[in-house]
């Protein structure tokens, strides 16, 4: 796998939407400042409730309100999802920004990375209308569906190249992007838009992935700020938060505006394991491919953005990943401990996360790491100045899935 160099690919535009800023700009100076909004997350459908009483308390960071553009009509609005609605937001934000309308609309790709994303709006309509069946609404039977994001997206935006989506896990956003660098390499599509999905969790998710110790616990109800730890030694699983992030990918000599950076690399192996444990093993074959790919030795790479989740073994085994590969020089921060995590669109954002970086040569906190579990690496703890040249991002997912991805600037 990937044994032919990568083409002259790049990213040309991207959107954002999460809990800590909608739009590129609003998102970065958030990101940057290291200002994080972790709190009880308070989302219809989002804690179990037994008559009337709240019966969990699960912290999250949620989307405080979402800004729609105007030529988004209420009507068509009205039964598509949550999930929906944030995809429509965040890919109008990447479209304008790499200015697609000019192009042929049947060259145009969309990947939608996730599965089972609406799953918070469907658990809500089943509790409404348990005892009142015949009132379903029609397009209920569209919306479990989760092609019914690619329909809602290239409905509005003209899209007739191909769309699909892309399961993964918490691999899903970034493997989108790979899929679409590769739909662009192989002359598919001129443009492929990456979009990760906003995983809408319902209580009965929450509770799920708090019980298999992926999500942390409510220790921290008091201080939800605090719980949020990736690397750090108090840390005891991912915190969720709210986000969609969409990526466009080019050849950058087609591209319509100076690209954000070129995608020089990446890689996607498999740990032939269904447990949620992560493999080394694994994590270190993708971080070796992808260098390859993008020919690049280890001492190269002088920032990396994580998958850094805060589990304890997710955690620990990544940093040994890192270490054996020769990128412990690099400089490293936790996107997930200010943004939360998105499970589906991670990928996708942190990817976002790092090219904002790379334009404000600057990068941003780690927050809530007091005490790094290894102390063998450049950690970023406060806001610091740095001009990346090449990066790698990292993401894994439940099914053993690992991707990598290598950045370079332009």
């Amino acid at each position: 796998m990937n044994a032919c160099p990568a083409p002259d690919l790049a990213i040309t535009g991207i959107g954002i939407t999460s809990a800590i800023g909608q739009g590129t700009a609003a998102f970065g100076s958030a990101l940057l400042a290291g200002r994080s909004r972790f709190d009880f997350m308070r989302r219809p459908g989002r804690q179990w409730r037994l008559d009337d009483c709240t019966q969990s308390a699960f912290l999250g960071a949620e989307i405080d309100a979402l800004r729609l553009p105007a030529d988004f009509s209420p009507e068509r609005l009205r039964t598509v999802s949550f999930s929906g609605r944030v995809a429509l937001a965040t890919l109008a934000e990447a479209w304008c920004d790499a200015r697609l309308d000019t192009l042929d609309p049947t060259r145009v790709g969309l990947l939608i990375g996730g599965s089972n994303v609406q799953q918070r709006d469907l658990v809500r309509t089943h509790g409404e209308l348990r005892e009142r069946m015949p009132f379903v609404r029609p397009s209920y039977g569209l919306s479990f569906f989760d092609s019914d994001l690619c329909g809602t997206c290239t409905e509005h935006f003209g899209i007739g190249g191909f769309a699909h989506t892309v399961g993964g896990a918490s691999a899903s956003g970034q493997l989108a992007v790979i899929e679409a660098a590769e739909a662009v390499q192989s002359g598919r599509v001129d443009a492929c838009i990456a979009l990760g999905a906003l995983q809408d969790l319902s209580y009965w998710e929450c509770q799920g992935l708090r019980s298999i110790g992926a999500m942390g616990s409510d220790r921290y109800a008091d201080a939800p700020a605090l719980a949020c730890r990736p690397f750090d030694t108090d840390h005891d699983g991912f915190i969720y938060g709210e986000a969609c992030g969409a990526v466009v990918v080019e050849r950058a000599q087609a591209a319509r505006r100076d690209p954000y950076a070129r995608i020089a690399g990446w890689s996607v192996g498999m740990d032939r394991n269904r447990n949620p444990n992560p493999s080394r093993e694994g994590e270190v074959r993708v971080i070796d491919q992808a260098l390859q790919m993008a020919s690049l030795p280890p001492r190269a790479i002088d920032y990396v953005n994580p998958h850094g989740s805060g589990s304890r073994l997710g955690d620990e085994t990544e940093l040994a990943a890192l270490q054996q590969c020769g990128l412990s020089e690099a400089h490293l921060n936790a996107t997930k401990s200010v943004t939360g995590h998105g499970l589906s669109a991670a990928g996708a954002v942190e990817i976002i996360a790092t090219l904002v970086q790379m334009a404000a040569g600057r990068l941003h906190p780690t927050l809530n790491l007091q005490a790094p579990i290894s102390p063998d690496f450049c950690w970023v703890r406060q806001p610091t100045s740095h001009r990346i040249m090449n990066s790698l991002s990292l993401s894994f997912g439940f099914g053993g899935l690992n991707t990598a991805v290598c950045l370079q600037r332009m």
